[in-house]
């Protein structure tokens, strides 16, 4: 028996929309990692781009359980000595609730060209309920 490894002609990508309205944060982020890497299909291949299109609605209205509202801090640095900035996720949520998908997802990738690759092109996150892939016919994926 050989391990089967896919090639570039045989990578079928599949369009999926998922409803974020009232869905844990985290729970959402690893599955949605799981479908852009595609470990969910048989043909998974660790060093190639072999998973689906995800499409994320109402992001706005993600959950966090716990006191993660009053305690969750984004931290990205300036570049300056001492300009450390810290986003509390209550405001990130507020401002730009498509970021707070993106990195939880981002986190849960592996880290390197090919998760940044796949995350770049494989996730589209909107705060609304619209989106401009209806072309792509996007099967609903349920998850609770």
């Amino acid at each position: 028996m050989k391990t089967y490894m896919l090639k570039k002609g045989e990578v079928q990508n599949d369009w999926h929309v998922v409803d974020a309205d009232g869905l844990v944060l985290g729970r959402l982020a690893s599955k949605i990692a799981q479908i852009i890497r595609g470990k969910h299909k048989p043909t998974f291949t660790p060093h190639m781009d072999g998973g689906d299109f995800v499409v994320v609605i109402n992001a706005e209205k993600v959950r966090l359980t716990g006191r993660k509202m009053e305690q969750k801090q984004y931290f990205r640095h300036t570049g300056y000595i001492g300009n450390e900035k810290f986003t509390p996720v209550a405001k990130m949520l507020e401002t730009h609730p498509e970021r707070v998908i993106e990195k939880a997802v981002f986190g849960m990738l592996p880290k390197g060209t090919l998760g940044r690759q796949v995350l770049r092109k494989k996730l589209k996150v909107y705060a609304g309920p619209r989106h401009p892939h209806e072309a792509q016919r996007p099967a609903p994926l349920l998850l609770s």
